[in-house]
C-alpha cells in the first residue's frame, strides 16, 4: 500500500486556506458595485459558501459541492449573469487580491491563479455593454 501524495487542498493549507481566500475575494467583491450588483442575493455568504466548496473540491478536498449541488456545470450556472470582458477583468482584480493575501508559495499561487485565470476568461458570455 503507497501513500497518496498530498493534494493541492492539502498543500496549500486546507480549509482555513481556502476560507481566508473566499472571504478576501467577497470583501473585494462587497466593495465593488458593479461586481456586487452581479451577485442577486442580499447576504453574499450562500455565494461565497458555494465558491469555497467549489474550490476546495476542485483542489482535492472534500466532494462536499459535487454532494450537495451536483455536477459544477461553470458555464450553466453563470449563463443567466451578463459576463462581460469588464466583469471578468475586474472579478479577477478581486481575486488577485484574494490571492495576494493568502500568502501562498510560488508554485502554488502561479497553479492557482492560472486556474482562476482560463475560468474567468471562460466565463465571459457577451461582449455587448
Amino acid at each position: 500500500m503507497t501513500d497518496a501524495a498530498p493534494t493541492f487542498f492539502e498543500q496549500v493549507g486546507g480549509h482555513d486556506t481556502f476560507r481566508r481566500l473566499v472571504e478576501v475575494f467577497y470583501r473585494e467583491v462587497a466593495n465593488d458595485p458593479e461586481l456586487r450588483d452581479m451577485y442577486p442575493e442580499e447576504d453574499l455568504g450562500p455565494a461565497a459558501d458555494r465558491l469555497r466548496l467549489f474550490l476546495e473540491q476542485y483542489w482535492g478536498g472534500p466532494s462536499t459541492y459535487g454532494d450537495t449541488r451536483g455536477h459544477p456545470r461553470l458555464r450553466l450556472r453563470h449563463q443567466p449573469f451578463r459576463i462581460t470582458p469588464g466583469a471578468r477583468d475586474r472579478w479577477l482584480r478581486a481575486m488577485r487580491v484574494a490571492v495576494d493575501e493568502a500568502e501562498l508559495s510560488p508554485l502554488h499561487e502561479a497553479t492557482l491563479w492560472d486556474y482562476l485565470e482560463r475560468a474567468a476568461f471562460a466565463m465571459v458570455n457577451t461582449f455587448e455593454r
